[in-house]
């Protein structure tokens, strides 16, 4: 028999093989297209599109020669440094007390979950009413404690305004951080704790070796995380203090909506694309850190 006829009966299977291999790719590409076109339609183009109209020149040189512009980048890098460390530095403590196995220490638990739970805008506006200088919950009782007449301009001096904003923001997602610093602490092995204690270690001693060390990594990147978040954090400023009094205490999120509402639309593209340098080290940074897995 020759050559040819013993291989020809092979063939068959190998063109059903390689069908079934092409079937396999088409319903792959149908199924994945949906995905892809959403992709395209909610990232790709308004990205695209955005950074489309940043590029006039002109707008940059006209928003670098805005003081406003210049104060809102102050603004951005103190709230951003302040707000963000002592936001997890707080968690840091509260996870500590939150893993104490108690039943009212749940229940208070439950209890300070709620800010974060709760959407924004009211909770955020309910601060913008106690917090009136004329007429607000605060001022209000301070005078009926103590007897100011007039109580502190909470929201019309501008340090006052501004410190107002770290405060809703760090009160507004404090119980997210901590949940995540609490779920950290508890896949720490008690046997360590344990063995710590027989051999005469204190608590600082059991959070400086054992705590710590096993909370860094975690710790790390959900600050950096967490200051990306915080850079595009639009309510606790915007809907707190407008970014007032007289513009002053805006940040990158919200600056873009004031030369909106000024119909300078390349303007307001142009304070967004700056953000990009703040945010694009910290998000290779973060995942750079992700990559290297548990160790890095």
């Amino acid at each position: 028999m020759s050559t040819a006829a013993m291989t020809a009966p092979l063939a068959a299977p190998r063109d059903d093989a390689s069908g079934f291999t092409r079937d396999r790719a088409m319903w792959g590409a149908i199924m994945l297209a949906p995905y892809v076109l959403v992709f395209a339609v909610m990232v790709v183009y308004p990205v695209a599109y955005g950074l489309w109209l940043g590029l006039n020149w002109n707008s940059y040189r006209a928003l670098f020669a805005d003081p406003i512009f210049i104060r809102t980048v102050v603004n951005t890098i103190i709230f951003l440094f302040v707000a963000v460390n002592l936001k997890f530095l707080i968690a840091l403590m509260l996870s500590g007390f939150f893993v104490q196995q108690r039943p009212w220490i749940r229940i208070v638990l439950v209890l300070f979950i709620l800010p974060w739970a709760v959407p924004s805008i009211p909770t955020i506006l309910s601060f913008r009413v106690m917090l009136n200088p004329e007429n607000g919950m605060l001022n209000q009782q301070l005078f009926q404690w103590f007897g100011i007449m007039e109580g502190p301009g909470w929201l019309t001096d501008p340090t006052l305004a501004f410190i107002s904003s770290i405060f809703v923001h760090i009160w507004k997602s404090l119980p997210f951080w901590t949940l995540i610093l609490i779920t950290g602490r508890l896949a720490i092995a008690q046997d360590l704790y344990e063995a710590a204690s027989v051999d005469g270690a204190n608590r600082w001693q059991q959070f400086r070796f054992i705590t710590w060390p096993s909370l860094a990594t975690l710790y790390v990147t959900s600050t950096m995380l967490s200051m990306i978040w915080t850079l595009g954090d639009f309510n606790s400023v915007y809907l707190l203090t407008g970014g007032g009094p007289g513009d002053l205490n805006h940040v990158l999120a919200t600056l873009g909506i004031r030369y909106m509402r000024n119909n300078n639309l390349d303007l307001g593209i142009a304070s967004i694309i700056v953000a990009m340098p703040l945010i694009l080290p910290m998000v290779f940074v973060m995942v750079k850190r992700l990559s290297k897995g548990p160790d890095a």
